[in-house]
């Protein structure tokens, strides 16, 4: 009675004709038709009979075929063409053999392995486009003693390999240990579909070849590299191969469990982060549907909310407010945007707007306090008594910026901190001394990533008023490259009649700078840019005389 044959839905692809890349769309096309046809078991009786002395070599890349396996195989390489022709001309047996390197067209006898398999042809189809599929039925392990070049291709005269007997007892053991490994390979496999766990669980039982049938039906739908799969096709011993096949299994089993806990891992985090998402989507949904205030659910947002209401906005800065304060409304609360809307409200409600303090411009009291701060100096006092006096006049000056110049030491900063004393103004240092970059002026627009206002803005907020005294810092040694010109972007805070709209890059509306009064210092005068210079009053403070320093020593 004839013994059948389990086929392996697998088409192989032995080569494509070399310099003819316009057959690869009618290759795939071959391919596809070639595995649709493979539906019949083999009706071979696993007899060799009639061996010839030389049998016609195939060979393959990428892909070992066993015994007891059908395979299609694509031929197109000329040396391969000329092997299926003698085999057919004789008595139709092949010797399949992988060769070392795929990508050779034309290999050569030492790129082939030693060891193969005996093969006889089923069927042949010749295809359209000049290929030829070939059904090749692989009857028993092989092994070339001799490759001899023929007419065309390559011939082998082979000895065939015969198993080793085993125990029965232990070859059960063995069979059925590995049969275990290979359903859990499969099921938690991807790339092996799961007919082929069905064709393997039919296989007869009590079929003398059963546990050499299983061996490799096992070995060829196993997914690892061509030289494990070789070295099974070396062993004579059954009990050998199924050591080294259960062990490749083993260690595929442990990558594929590494692999499912890794992809577990990810869909939880990708599952919770879109449930959580779900959720607060479906929330903001129900509370617009029953018109509940959202802000009852989102206490910070009414914190938020009353801190502008306190911070009494002009009306374009109220309405821009509005607008971002709707947008977070809606905005989920996991939402990077919405750290970036709240901190932007944030700042307009800590920057002032309205609170500001009473000057006190009594001359005298100026006077006293400059004195007591400072000796000599009487020239640079007096022209600040007189700029004092004016402000007293027309209670809001809009004039020239006072800006103190002399070398390090003489009393520069001190003197403006005692200014805002006398003042009753609150008092603000801002370091121009290396500023580079125009967006320490103006701030950054908010598209950047931790980007924020500028050091007049954040002075602003430092302050809590919308009067203080702000000292520009060394003024002088400011500089300009590739990320623009600070003293350009200063011009717009220290002019009085731009400076009342002075806008920031990440505020985006209008703030009023006019009620700042500005004190600038600098080393060395023609340093200024002139464009500054021209919006200063420049008082000179020059250097102590040797009894002048012993009396600041005494008194102070």
């Amino acid at each position: 009675m004839a013994k059948k044959r389990i086929v392996k839905t697998k088409v192989t692809e032995e080569a494509t004709p070399a310099g003819k890349p316009e057959l690869e769309l009618e290759v795939a096309t071959a391919v596809q038709t070639a595995a649709t046809e493979l539906a019949l078991p083999s009706e071979s009786t696993h007899q060799i009979l009639d061996l010839p002395e030389r049998v016609p070599v195939l060979a393959l890349r990428d892909v070992v075929i066993y015994p007891y396996m059908i395979f299609p195989v694509l031929v197109g390489r000329e040396s391969s063409l000329g092997a299926v022709s003698a085999a057919m001309s004789r008595e139709r047996y092949l010797f399949l053999v992988a060769q070392r390197d795929s990508q050779q067209d034309d290999p050569r006898p030492d790129a082939l392995y030693q060891f193969g398999t005996l093969a006889k042809i089923s069927r042949i189809i010749r295809l359209p486009n000049g290929l030829m599929k070939v059904l090749v039925d692989g009857l028993e392990q092989a092994m070339a003693v001799e490759y001899i070049a023929a007419d065309g291709h390559i011939e082998a005269k082979i000895t065939l390999l015969r198993a080793v007997d085993v125990p029965p007892a232990e070859l059960e053991a063995l069979t059925r240990h590995t049969s275990e490994l290979f359903r859990q390979y499969v099921k938690q496999s991807r790339t092996v579909p799961q007919e082929v766990l069905l064709a393997f669980e039919n296989m007869s039982p009590i079929d003398h070849d059963g546990p050499r049938r299983k061996l490799f039906y096992i070995a060829a739908h196993l997914t690892k590299d061509l030289e494990s799969k070789q070295h099974i096709l070396e062993m004579t011993d059954v009990r050998d191969q199924y050591l080294h096949l259960s062990a490749l299994l083993a260690t595929e089993l442990d990558i594929l469990k590494i692999e499912h806990e890794i992809d577990e891992k990810v869909q939880d985090t990708i599952q919770k982060s879109q449930r959580k998402y779900f959720l607060s989507e479906q929330i903001r949904v129900l509370q617009k549907e029953l018109g509940e205030d959202i802000e009852e659910q989102h206490p910070e947002l009414t914190k938020l909310a009353e801190q502008l209401d306190a911070a009494q906005l002009p009306e374009a800065a109220r309405a821009r407010a509005d607008e971002e304060l709707e947008r977070l409304r809606k905005t989920p609360a996991m939402s990077p945007e919405a750290t970036v809307i709240r901190t932007y409200l944030e700042w307009l409600a800590q920057v002032p707007w309205k609170k500001r303090t009473r000057d006190h411009l009594n001359l005298e009291h100026v006077r006293e306090v400059l004195e007591n701060d400072h000796y000599g100096l009487e020239k640079p006092k007096e022209r600040i008594l007189e700029h004092i006096a004016v402000l007293n006049l027309v209670e809001k000056m809009k004039g020239q910026i006072l800006c103190l110049v002399g070398p390090p030491g003489v009393g520069k900063t001190s003197l403006a901190r005692s200014i805002a004393t006398a003042l009753g103004r609150e008092f603000i240092r801002i370091s121009l001394g290396g500023v580079r970059d125009e967006a320490e002026i103006r701030g950054h627009r908010r598209t950047y990533i931790g980007s924020m206002p500028g050091k007049i803005v954040q002075s602003m907020k430092k302050a809590g008023v919308t009067n203080p005294l702000i000292l520009l810092d060394e003024v002088d040694k400011m500089s300009m490259d590739f990320r623009g010109d600070p003293s350009s972007a200063l011009l717009e805070v220290l002019d009085p009649e731009q400076n009342n709209t002075f806008t920031d890059h990440y505020l985006e509306v209008e703030y009023d700078l006019s009620n700042v009064f500005f004190v600038t210092t600098a080393n060395v005068r023609y340093n200024i840019p002139l464009p500054l210079a021209d919006r200063m009053e420049i008082i000179e403070l020059p250097g102590y005389l040797e009894h002048d320093k012993l009396e600041i020593a005494k008194r102070h």
